[in-house]
């Protein structure tokens, strides 16, 4: 479904529909409130837990059909899922990815959604996000990989 490389511009735009849809969803299911991401940390609710378990069952279906099938493109090229090797910067960037989202109560997906539903205060978060993401891009070859 990629559009070649000299299709023109407005090809791209069912990406940005599709990221639109999926923002809806994000906040009618309530996902992007911070008070349903605080009740989950606080163990008072399943909503979040229901969401993120429904999100990795169908993923891992997913995942071993397009394995099974030997899925392909749109394009016709194969798609590969290459096996990642565990290491223990996993860890570390886990725990320091829980504590920013049990804070801000914003994870990347969510952050866009947020924005684009209105929550202004929001934008600390997402401009601290870019600037993380700044950050590891100058400091990631001394990390633990």
């Amino acid at each position: 479904m990629s559009a070649p490389a000299s299709a023109p511009w407005w090809h791209n735009l069912r990406y940005a529909v599709w990221g639109i849809l999926f923002g809806i969803v994000f906040v009618k299911a309530e996902i992007i409130s911070w008070f349903r991401i605080q009740e989950m940390f606080r163990f008072e609710s399943f909503h979040m837990y229901g969401v993120i378990g429904s999100a990795v069952v169908v993923g891992l279906i997913s995942v071993q059909l397009i394995k099974r099938i030997r899925a392909k493109t749109f394009s016709g090229e194969p798609i590969v899922i290459p096996d990642k090797a565990f290491n223990k910067g996993t860890i570390y960037g886990s725990v320091l990815f829980g504590l920013g989202w049990a804070i801000t109560g914003a994870c990347p997906g969510p952050l866009f959604a947020q924005v684009g539903a209105g929550y202004s205060v929001i934008i600390i978060t997402f401009l601290s996000a870019v600037a993380g993401t700044w950050l590891y891009g100058l400091v990631r070859e001394k990390l633990p990989h």
